[in-house]
């Protein structure tokens, strides 16, 4: 299918306009659309918040009567179904609107094809496929759940040039620089689920929530901690009612009484090999409509995840400092004993970040990670 430099220049500009809703539309999709004809922009909006109007809705609004005829270009199939609001497919069908254009195909089971379909049956010319990567990397939290039943795995890492993480003792505080910091937190706000292990709690009393400058809006991520038995309960502030938390348990560990909260809660999960099972885990999150999950842990969980094959992205900072030998690694528990069992990785993306640099790496594409 052909497009033009128009449509390519509009549909870009709907994927930044979906982009605006990454802190606050989980577990929906960010989406963005744009009313437009003969390459003049009539209308446009963003899905802001859950429960809220879609993104075709706001740009019907600002481009009223003047929609019919127009073209609207959407990051992603118009819904068929009525959820929180009306199908949004009814409302581009009403405003009399001449021409879709969808960067992809929604595989939410209650769409799936069927928005499309419901347009060329009132005489609407759909063309999708128009960049679809671009559509695909914007939301790829939302299309692993659906279509994998597991949250998108982002694993954050700190480090010196020596790949060490912190001191023998432990003390880690600050590897990486201030704009490093303010970086993870817009990183963190996109999260459905920040997850870390008990070791970590235990030995950092983390509050595990998001900071950012300014008074940009966020839906505060789910905290989640993996503590098999529950020992790290003693320390307080990541269930300190500034967000909602979970603790993810072994079936036989027993929740003292007094512990639960308004906003926590405990589930357990299935052990494999005396840890939590940690596909379980995903899966569970996925149930509870986490897109996106963000581990920070210590080695031992961070190379557990790497080791299951479970990492989808690492976002690695890297500090111009060197730790030393004694220092601890990045990753602990991981058997490479040749070259060919080497954990293989593609640069994503490179950003200077004051004196840091932040790599964003992902698997490469046979999804092992690892190769041979």
């Amino acid at each position: 299918m052909s497009f033009s430099a128009a449509d390519h220049a509009l549909m870009a500009r709907a994927l930044r306009l979906a982009e605006r809703g990454a802190f606050t539309t989980r577990p929906n999709p960010m989406v963005g659309c744009v009313i437009a004809r003969d390459g003049a922009v009539l209308g446009e909006g963003w899905h802001q918040r859950k429960g809220g109007p879609h993104a075709e809705v706001f740009a019907l609004r600002a481009a009223g009567a003047a929609a019919r005829g127009a073209t609207a270009y959407v990051t992603l199939e118009p819904c068929a179904h009525h959820g929180s609001t009306p199908p949004c497919a009814d409302a581009l069908v009403a405003a009399g609107v001449a021409r879709v254009v969808a960067a992809i195909r929604d595989p939410f089971p209650q769409v799936d094809g069927a928005g499309f379909e419901r347009l060329r049956a009132a005489g609407i010319a759909v063309e999708s496929g128009l960049m679809q990567a671009q559509a695909r990397e914007l939301n790829r939290g939302f299309l692993s759940r659906i279509e994998r039943g597991r949250p998108w795995l982002r694993l954050k890492l700190a480090m010196s040039l020596d790949g060490r993480t912190a001191l023998a003792s432990g003390e880690s505080q600050w590897i990486s620089g201030a704009a490093s910091r303010r970086d993870v937190q817009r990183w963190r706000a996109r999260s459905g689920a920040l997850l870390t292990g008990a070791g970590t709690v235990l030995a950092d009393d983390p509050q595990f929530t998001v900071r950012l400058d300014g008074d940009e809006e966020v839906v505060p991520p789910l905290r989640v901690v993996l503590d098999a038995q529950l020992r790290s309960l003693a320390r307080a502030r990541v269930r300190d009612g500034a967000a909602p938390t979970l603790y993810l348990h072994a079936p036989d560990a027993v929740v003292p009484p007094g512990v639960a909260a308004a906003n926590v809660e405990f589930a357990a999960v299935a052990l494999r090999g005396g840890r939590l099972d940690l596909d379980a885990v995903l899966r569970l999150l996925a149930a509870r409509g986490v897109n996106e999950v963000q581990v920070e842990a210590g080695p031992t969980l961070a190379g557990a995840f790497l080791g299951a094959g479970l990492v989808d992205e690492l976002l690695l900072y890297v500090a111009p400092v060197l730790l030393g030998e004694d220092a601890r690694p990045l990753f602990a528990g991981l058997s490479v004993e040749r070259m060919a069992q080497r954990f293989q990785l593609r640069i994503v993306e490179s950003l200077a970040l004051g004196d840091d640099l932040r790599l964003r790496l992902q698997p490469h594409a046979d999804g092992q990670g690892q190769s041979g």
